[in-house]
């Protein structure tokens, strides 16, 4: 595993806007195998995402009615036909190598900045 890591300046970070969100809706990707479609609140709108999260959640609606993590800010683009509007932040364990989708510790409302 690759440990080495990029600087960046803060101004660069700042750029981010990350955001918690409410999975409303989580189904296999039609033309992916490796892509879940999760249709998501961000508080004041509802967005379409997609994750390569498939191999690692086989069961989509686990996903549904959790709080993520996602960038907001990011330009949508095409990915096998569907369109993803944001990208959720996961962690992989180095030892097991699962992968676990970023949350907050408890219930915020939807929209919430994370800082």
């Amino acid at each position: 595993m690759d440990t080495t890591t990029t600087t960046i300046q803060y101004d660069d970070f700042a750029k981010l806007d990350l955001r918690v969100a409410t999975v409303l809706e989580c189904r296999p990707h039609p033309n992916a195998d490796k892509l879940l479609v999760l249709q998501i609140d961000l508080g004041t709108e509802k967005r379409q995402i997609c994750a390569g999260l498939r191999l690692h959640y086989p069961d989509p609606q686990e996903l549904v009615g959790k709080q993520i993590i996602v960038v907001a800010n990011l330009a949508p683009r095409q990915m096998r036909g569907e369109i993803s509007n944001g990208m959720l932040l996961a962690a992989t364990d180095p030892g097991t190598m699962k992968v676990i989708v970023i949350g907050p510790s408890g219930q915020v409302a939807a929209g919430s900045k994370v800082n």
